[in-house]
């Protein structure tokens, strides 16, 4: 029997994943759950399992190539199986996940990963008739090349409306090029066929990675879904600073790096704590506030590919060394690309540290939908007044966006003067 495995959804709207790696060729042999290749998907790197044991008889797609939902991409050959039990096989494998489902609790990911009915069969002694696809799954948008997408968004043409003369139909330059669109009824505009510019070197086309199309996404719709507001504050923290340098040694004796986001961390949330409004959200849809009562504090890091946001789980159970060992851990799994589905789901508030690089305010944009997201600036040495003195201080800019929806000014006004309490006065942070 020949199977058509398709690319399956492993995640929640998921369309399309850019293939990283291939790693079996044509005549391996494959057992089910042997990867088969490493797939890019939204914000997370994953291989992807082989469903059955068999050979492989083709490959679909290369390497860098955008793979779509619904699409075949491996065809095994299945010894033993013909006729009427290729069928059967066929219908169990409609009803039966490859994976049991994972509750993403509202994460943008899904770590499942279920046969899609669009898996095509063929019996062996069939070969030859035209393969049948199990309740095929329409196709939302076109293959195309990524020049030829960068074409037809600079010329205004709906790119899924042109028969691509490519591989598997995929719309080609030379298809955006001869696109001639039918006049509209009272309409005399007529679009110019594409030229290159007389430059070649005017512009550099590259296609969008899966991470830059996931960020995209995230934000509009978190400006299109939530009443952004944000707050600007500064707060002086020498205090935390001479106990940051009196333990930063013995951290790194314990191969831990002290830096201030673990102190960040913990305030925010012992401020959390206090003010539940922060740590909520709005579900319109049953007419309710959802309050959460756990504390899963989501931190943005800066990767070459891209922002990611894993979390750091129960942060309230956590001590400032563990703290301090979850953002190390973190961080290296993001710029390394070994963040797992289960590190990036179920944040219920975000840090953002952009001083780390440059900036000393922003407005960052809320982790819908979540109710808040909290920025920190850049650390500079500013004249301060104590004690009717003026004095230099090290002065820490926060910028704390949160969704006006749930939380009105006054609220929000209390809680950054929570976490600024707790910066400037770290003891307080642990005595409570």
């Amino acid at each position: 029997m020949r199977y058509i495995f398709n690319f399956p959804d492993i995640g929640e709207g998921l369309e399309e994943g850019t293939i990283l790696e291939w790693y079996v060729t044509k005549g391996q042999a494959v057992k089910a759950g042997q990867a088969l290749c490493n797939m890019e998907t939204d914000k997370v790197v994953t291989d992807i399992p082989s469903p059955k044991t068999g050979t492989i008889v083709a490959t679909f797609g290369k390497v860098g190539e955008i793979a779509m939902v619904g699409k075949p991409l491996v065809e095994i050959e299945i010894e033993g199986v013909f006729g009427a039990e290729a069928v059967a096989v066929a219908n169990e494998e409609v009803k039966a996940p490859l994976t049991e489902p994972i509750d993403e609790g509202g994460a943008g990911v899904v770590g499942t990963m279920e046969l899609a009915g669009s898996n095509a069969l063929l019996a062996a002694s069939d070969e030859g008739a035209e393969k049948k696809e199990v309740e095929a799954k329409p196709v939302k948008k076109a293959l195309a090349t990524p020049l030829a997408r960068a074409m037809a968004r600079d010329l205004n043409i709906d790119i899924n409306q042109i028969k691509g003369s490519g591989p598997s139909g995929r719309v080609t330059k030379e298809d955006i090029q001869n696109y001639k669109p039918a006049k509209t009824a009272g309409s005399g505009v007529q679009h110019e066929p594409y030229k290159q510019p007389a430059n070649a070197d005017a512009v550099t086309y590259e296609p969008l990675t899966q991470i830059r199309k996931a960020i995209a996404k995230n934000m509009i719709h978190s400006k299109q879904s939530a009443a952004h507001m944000t707050l600007f504050e500064e707060v002086e923290i020498s205090e935390l600073m001479r106990i940051r340098d009196r333990y930063k040694k013995s951290y790194a004796d314990k191969n831990s790096k002290l830096t201030y986001l673990p102190f960040i961390v913990k305030a925010t949330v012992n401020a959390l704590k206090k003010h539940r409004q922060l740590n909520s959200q709005l579900d319109m849809e049953n007419d309710r506030m959802i309050f959460k009562n756990y504390y899963n504090i989501a931190i943005a890091v800066d990767t070459p590919e891209g922002l990611v946001v894993p979390v750091i789980r129960d942060a309230d159970k956590l001590s400032l060394f563990e703290i301090a060992q979850k953002i190390s851990e973190l961080s290296d799994k993001a710029r390394d690309r070994k963040l797992t589905i289960e590190d990036m789901k179920d944040g219920t508030f975000t840090l953002t540290n952009y001083g780390s690089i440059g900036g000393i305010f922003a407005t960052p944009v809320i982790n819908y939908p979540q109710a808040g997201i909290l920025g920190i600036g850049r650390l500079l040495k500013k004249p301060i007044v104590k004690d009717d003195q003026i004095v230099v201080g090290n002065v820490l800019s926060l910028s704390l966006a949160v969704d006006h929806r749930i939380v009105d000014g006054g609220e929000a006004s209390r809680f950054i003067n929570s976490i600024m309490e707790y910066l400037s006065d770290p003891v307080l942070m642990m005595m409570e």
